[in-house]
């Protein structure tokens, strides 16, 4: 992770799939306000952006890599689960 201040280019993973070109705006603690190319803007965590593209896709490719949660069909009552 690269320390960010006001003007630095960014990266940052959206719905882990998509990766965004941002600036930084503000940085206050934790907290960077970045704004889009498109002109919106939104306040996330430090931990969300990256400094380069590369490792932006290589988050999204460690994501893709993890075991992912079987996924049970049909309706279950909430009385199922009372034994």
């Amino acid at each position: 992770m690269a320390a960010f201040k006001a003007g630095d280019k960014a990266y940052i993973v959206e719905s882990n799939r998509i990766v965004r070109e941002c600036t930084v705006k503000r940085v206050t603690g934790k907290l960077i306000i970045i704004r889009f190319e498109n002109g919106g803007g939104i306040q996330v965590s430090e931990n969300r952006l990256f400094d380069t593209k590369e490792s932006a896709v290589a988050s999204i490719q460690s994501i893709k890599s993890m075991p992912q949660k079987i996924k049970r069909n049909g309706f279950h009552s909430p009385y199922d689960y009372w034994h």
